[in-house]
């Protein structure tokens, strides 16, 4: 049993990979840690349990890792996919940073496998972890037992006792040994995003918001962002920016996991309710354009789309959860999708006679294109001809949220006035905005939470010591 009488170094709110990371970057400089996860203890972990990989910086091939990845090249596609809206400072010192996480992660008994092919063309960039994001996870929250750290789960935080920047005290919703209250010399705030909150999307997004699923954990309510955000914490980040991607809509609501996103774009088209296609399917390599999807998903009719090929490319991307829908013609498709059938037929015939020679290749930006479309298909196209023909009805999935805390490079959170707190950290999700303005390429939440937690952990224990 936890003693909440004592009073700890350390409080981390949170259970993902950034809270066990600073949890233990913390135990390792001598504090006293203890870990409040809100959610029970099989589903601890966040949206961790639903990750595979890890984007760091290299300067040379590896074992699990092709070739070199640079910080400047890493920089440059955090740029690409953010259009710029990045604090450079932070993302230029998480990027440095990543190069020994990929040695210091291991060193907490995390285990890498070599990166996967495919539609991923990730093997030069990001290392995957053996066993998924549980297995990662597992190995975390052993070396945290193993270091003396203390972990409550079902451990809801109702209330956070802030004054003037400095943190005092948490309320839990339930009794720990007869006490609510925990006190601790600093605060280090890694309880993931708002995306499980319905009625706070909305408040962004509109109704669209009710049809959207939620790819990970149903915890992620942003009550710790909330309460923070009121007791004069800066906030960064647009409400209506997240990792949103493109998932089976036939997924349940909260919690579905990878398994039901959809790596299958690239090898057909998309189009929207009236059958019609609204974006460049071929605009760049999957890992750097999957998350625009869920968004542009989001803004279409009724949040729903289609993804459309034929029975030449089943075997060219990763499988789901969901088999695909079939149809021997075009029109039996479209009626099993409850799309027009004219409209449909009239999209790909269209499709399929402004498509281009070129030589095929989905690993590189290649020269199959179309002309004379809009919009158009730069990379990738390929007639739509061969039945059977197969569709996957996709939705919103999102990820994690952007809005978060403001931070400086030792992961210490900003005041509104622009003053560092006392003695409160962040990270992971909650401060992610302060990387991510917009935009995501894959694994970089992973990176984000990995470096920013083994910072705010060091940071939040020398706090503590002085």
């Amino acid at each position: 049993m936890v003693d909440l009488t004592r009073r700890f170094d350390v409080l981390v709110i949170g259970g993902g990979n950034a809270a066990l990371c600073a949890a233990i970057s913390a135990r390792r400089a001598g504090a006293s840690v203890l870990v409040l996860e809100g959610a029970p203890k099989f589903y601890r972990g966040g949206n961790t349990r639903h990750t595979r990989n890890m984007r760091c910086a290299h300067d040379a091939a590896t074992e699990i890792l092709t070739g070199p990845y640079t910080e400047e090249e890493f920089w440059k596609d955090l740029l690409l996919v953010t259009g710029g809206q990045t604090d450079e400072e932070l993302a230029r010192f998480m990027i440095h940073e990543s190069k020994d996480i990929l040695n210091w992660i291991v060193e907490q008994g995390v285990r890498w496998q070599p990166s996967l092919g495919g539609t991923l063309s990730l093997g030069r960039t990001n290392s995957f972890f053996l066993g998924g994001g549980r297995a990662m996870l597992n190995a975390l929250y052993r070396t945290a037992e193993e270091l003396g750290v203390d972990i409550l789960y079902d451990a809801e935080v109702i209330d956070l006792t802030v004054e003037d920047g400095m943190f005092l005290s948490a309320q839990l919703k339930q009794p720990v040994g007869g006490k609510t209250e925990v006190r601790a010399s600093t605060l280090v705030a890694a309880a993931g995003g708002f995306e499980a909150n319905i009625e706070w999307l909305k408040e962004s997004w509109g109704d669209a918001a009710a049809n959207f699923l939620i790819r990970g954990t149903p915890y992620n309510r942003g009550t710790i962002l909330k309460m923070l955000l009121a007791k004069g914490v800066r906030e960064i980040g647009d409400p209506t920016q997240c990792h949103a991607v493109a998932i089976d809509a036939r997924a349940p609501k909260f919690d579905g996991g990878i398994i039901t996103r959809h790596d299958s774009v690239v090898f057909g088209i998309v189009v929207n309710k009236h059958a019609e296609r609204f974006y460049d399917e071929g605009e760049d390599i999957w890992p750097k354009r999957y998350a625009i999807w869920g968004r542009l998903v989001a803004a279409q009719p009724d949040q729903i789309a289609y993804i459309i090929f034929d029975s030449t490319v089943v075997t060219s991307f990763m499988p789901t959860l969901f088999p695909p829908i079939a149809g021997a013609t075009i029109a039996e498709l479209a009626g099993k999708l409850e799309l027009d059938a004219a409209a449909l037929e009239k999209t790909i015939t269209e499709f399929n006679a402004a498509v281009q020679p070129g030589t095929f290749d989905h690993t590189i930006l290649d020269d199959c294109a179309t002309e004379g479309i809009t919009p158009p298909k730069t990379h990738w196209a390929r007639r739509i001809d061969t039945p059977p023909y197969l569709a996957y009805p996709v939705r919103p999935g999102i990820t994690f949220t952007y809005l978060g805390t403001r931070v400086n490079r030792e992961a210490r959170i900003l005041m509104k006035d622009g003053k560092p707190s006392a003695n409160m950290f962040a990270a992971g999700e909650i401060m992610a905005g302060n990387v991510l303005g917009k935009g995501y390429a894959a694994g970089i939440g992973m990176t984000i939470g990995s470096v920013f937690g083994r910072v705010a952990g060091r940071e939040a224990a020398k706090n503590a010591r002085n």
